[in-house]
């Protein structure tokens, strides 16, 4: 998407916002950010670095840690790379409002490099589905992020059963009987 519909609606002169670059990050993982976002209607807005920028959805009931839960979650316009540390009050006009962030961690696909990360999620984003694990200060584990069929920008933010924990090793006492020999 690159970052001209993000720069189109906004107005600068006004807007505390980052006006934005492509920007590679420096860190050695992929960052990820979600922010609370009381515009006109509460959400969220959850973010993944990628090529860049921040690929972004909209999420109205905000991100759940229950497997069981599907939320809703609307793809918007690229964000540049650092916004991923706005917090703030946009005035009145697009997305007037307070924003804070709300989590944010590191992200991966399938425990792989940034680069081979970044592979698939470019993948996962052209074939409707996006497997990816965060490590953050409220969202940890595997997650997904799913197209709806044939309602273009209309995703599931999906949370992923776990692997269990590895079973715990059973600890093997060895008890010295004395026996009195007869």
């Amino acid at each position: 998407m690159g970052l001209q519909s993000y720069r189109a609606k906004r107005t600068f002169s006004t807007s505390p916002e980052p006006k934005g670059r492509l920007q590679r990050s420096t860190h050695g993982r992929l960052r990820f950010v979600v922010q609370k976002h009381a515009a006109r209607t509460l959400h969220y807005d959850f973010r993944l670095e990628l090529d860049g920028v921040l690929k972004s959805w909209a999420v109205p009931k905000g991100p759940s840690s229950n497997p069981k839960i599907k939320r809703l979650a609307i793809m918007v316009e690229d964000h540049p790379y650092e916004y991923r540390n706005f917090e703030g009050v946009i005035p009145e006009g697009y997305g007037a409002g307070t924003v804070k962030i709300w989590d944010q961690g590191t992200y991966s696909v399938e425990g792989n490099s940034k680069r081979e990360s970044e592979r698939l999620i470019r993948q996962g984003l052209k074939k409707g589905v996006i497997h990816f694990s965060l490590e953050g200060e409220r969202l940890h584990g595997q997650f997904a992020l799913v197209q709806l069929t044939g309602r273009g920008n209309q995703w599931l933010l999906i949370k992923q059963k776990d692997a269990p924990p590895p079973p715990k090793k059973k600890r093997t006492t060895s008890r010295s009987s004395t026996r009195k020999s007869a």
